[in-house]
C-alpha cells in the first residue's frame, strides 16, 4: 500500500509528527477560555480552581479515544455517529442531536462576533453618530462581511497559520501577566491557590457548568479532531486493517504519536486555561468587577492593563481581537465542512465522486451563509456574554453522547491488541462517568 507509512520510533522524530492537538488549541483560547473561563474566576474567585484542572483533564482520555478509533478505522466523527445502534431518520439519532448542538453553537460564535465589536469600539473604530446600537450592528456587518469574502476565497488557509502563531504569543503574554500580578495589589497568595485547590463548590455553579463544556477541550474541538487526524495522514499511514502483523505495528505506533499529541496539546490549553481563570479571579473578582454583556472588553481589559498599564490594554486589544476573529475564522471553516459531511450522509447513494463535487460547493455556501446567521443572532440579541455561555451549556450536554460513542466504538470495534491498559481504561471509565454525570445535571437543570 503506498499510502501507508511506518510511525516515527524516537522521542523529538514523535513531536515533529503531532499536529492535530495543536490545532483544536488554537481554537480552544477564543472559543472559552478568554470569555467563560475568566467570567468564572470573576463569579466565583479562587474557589473552582481544581473544577477548571479537572475539567481539562478528564477529556484528555476522550479525546485519545475518539482520536483511536479515526485512525483504525479512517472516519470521520459524522460517520462514528451515523453508525451508532438506535432509531434512524435519514440518519442516526445521535446525528441528529449533534445537529441540535451545531444549531446551539451558533449563539457562541454569534456572541464572540459581539467581543469583536466591543475591542473595535474600545479602540475608537466605530460611528458615533449612528447611536450605540446602530453603531454596533454596522460594525458587526462590517466584521461579517470581512469573513465572508476571506472564507469564500479560500484564504482562510492563511490566516489560520498565521493566527495560530499569534495565538500562542496571546496565551504566552496571559500566562506572564499571571506572574507579574505579582508587582501589584492583586498577587496570587499561596492561600488563595490552596482555597481553590480545596474541592469546594459555590453555592450558585451554573457558570461553572457551562465553563465544563468548553474548558479546555470542549465538545467542538472534540467533534473537530478526528477530522483534523485524519487531514493529517494518520489514518492513511496506518491503512486498511488487513490482519497482518505490520499493520498492528503501524497501527500501534501512530497510536502512540497521537498520545503524544494530545497530551502535549493537553499542556498547553490547560496553561493556558488555569491563567485566565486566575486572572479572572485575582483581578476581577479582587476588585469587584462584574464580566456582563454590556461591559465585557472593558472588564477583560483589566486583566492586561492591571499588569503593565497603558501597554498592557493596547496588546489585550491586538490579542483578545486576533483570538476571537480567528477563533471564528477557523470554526466556521471547520462547521462549513461538517455541514458539507452531514450532507454527504443525506445522500448516501450518491457517488463518491458526485458526493465529493458536492462538498466543495456547499463548503462556500456555508462559508457564507454561517457568518451571515452569526451577525443576525447578535444584532437581534447583543447579549454576547450570554450568547457564549448559551453554546457553552450545549457543549456540555453534548459530551455525554461523545463518551458513549467512545466507549462504544472501543469495546466493539477497536482490535483487542489496541484497546487501552487496565490503568488507561479505568481513567477512562472515571473520565467518562464525571463527564456523563455533569452533562446529565445540566439537562436536567435546564428541562426539569
Amino acid at each position: 500500500m503506498p499510502d501507508t507509512q511506518d510511525p516515527p520510533q524516537s522521542f523529538f522524530a514523535t513531536l515533529k509528527r503531532i499536529g492535530p492537538g495543536l490545532i483544536i488549541t488554537a481554537n480552544v483560547v477564543g472559543s472559552g477560555e478568554l470569555i467563560v473561563t475568566t467570567k468564572l474566576g470573576a463569579d466565583v474567585g479562587f474557589t473552582l480552581l481544581w473544577f477548571i484542572i479537572l475539567g481539562c483533564l478528564v477529556k484528555v482520555f476522550l479525546q485519545i479515544e475518539i482520536g483511536r478509533y479515526a485512525i483504525l478505522s479512517g472516519k470521520t466523527t459524522l460517520q462514528s455517529f451515523n453508525q451508532m445502534p438506535g432509531p434512524r431518520l435519514w440518519v442516526s439519532w445521535l446525528v441528529w442531536v449533534w445537529v441540535l448542538m451545531f444549531l446551539a453553537t451558533f449563539f457562541q460564535f454569534s456572541g464572540m462576533i459581539g467581543g469583536v465589536v466591543q475591542i473595535l469600539g474600545l479602540a475608537g473604530f466605530g460611528f458615533e453618530d449612528a447611536g450605540p446600537q446602530l453603531n454596533n450592528a454596522i460594525l458587526a456587518i462590517l466584521v461579517t462581511i470581512s469573513y465572508t469574502v476571506l472564507l469564500y476565497l479560500g484564504r482562510y488557509k492563511v490566516i489560520e497559520k498565521a493566527s495560530t502563531s499569534m495565538i500562542v504569543l496571546f496565551t504566552i503574554f496571559t500566562i506572564f501577566a499571571v506572574f507579574s500580578l505579582y508587582w501589584t495589589d492583586y498577587g496570587i497568595t499561596f492561600a488563595q491557590l490552596q482555597e481553590g485547590l480545596s474541592f469546594q463548590l459555590p453555592a450558585e455553579w451554573i457558570i461553572a457548568i457551562a465553563a465544563f463544556g468548553i474548558i479546555g477541550v470542549g465538545a467542538t474541538e472534540l467533534i473537530y479532531y478526528p477530522y483534523w487526524c485524519i487531514e493529517k495522514g494518520y489514518a492513511k499511514y496506518v491503512g486498511p486493517n488487513d490482519g497482518s502483523d505490520a499493520w498492528n505495528e503501524r497501527a500501534t505506533g501512530w497510536i502512540r504519536v497521537l498520545k503524544y499529541d494530545a497530551w502535549v496539546s493537553f499542556i498547553i490549553y490547560t496553561g493556558a486555561t488555569i491563567a485566565f481563570y486566575l486572572l479572572g479571579a485575582a483581578v476581577l473578582h479582587g476588585g469587584g468587577i462584574a464580566v456582563e454583556d454590556d461591559n465585557l472588553m472593558v472588564a477583560l481589559s483589566n486583566l492586561y492593563s492591571t499588569s503593565f498599564g497603558a501597554t498592557g490594554l493596547v496588546i489585550f486589544l491586538v490579542g483578545a481581537f486576533i483570538v476571537l476573529y480567528s477563533t471564528i475564522f477557523i470554526a466556521t471553516a471547520s462547521n462549513s465542512r461538517l455541514a458539507a459531511d452531514f450532507l454527504r450522509l443525506l445522500n448516501p447513494h450518491k457517488s463518491e465522486e458526485a458526493r465529493e463535487a458536492l462538498s466543495l460547493k456547499t463548503i462556500r455556501i456555508f462559508c457564507v451563509v454561517f457568518p451571515t446567521i452569526y451577525c443576525v443572532i447578535y444584532i437581534a440579541a447583543s447579549r454576547p456574554v450570554t450568547l457564549v455561555t448559551i453554546g457553552a451549556i450545549a457543549q456540555a450536554m453534548m459530551l455525554p453522547f461523545l463518551c458513549l460513542t467512545a466507549l462504544y466504538y472501543l469495546y466493539k470495534d477497536t482490535p483487542a491488541l489496541h484497546k487501552p491498559r487496565t490503568l488507561s481504561l479505568i481513567l477512562i471509565w472515571i473520565s467518562a462517568s464525571l463527564i456523563t454525570g455533569l452533562g446529565i445535571y445540566q439537562l436536567i437543570r435546564q428541562f426539569l
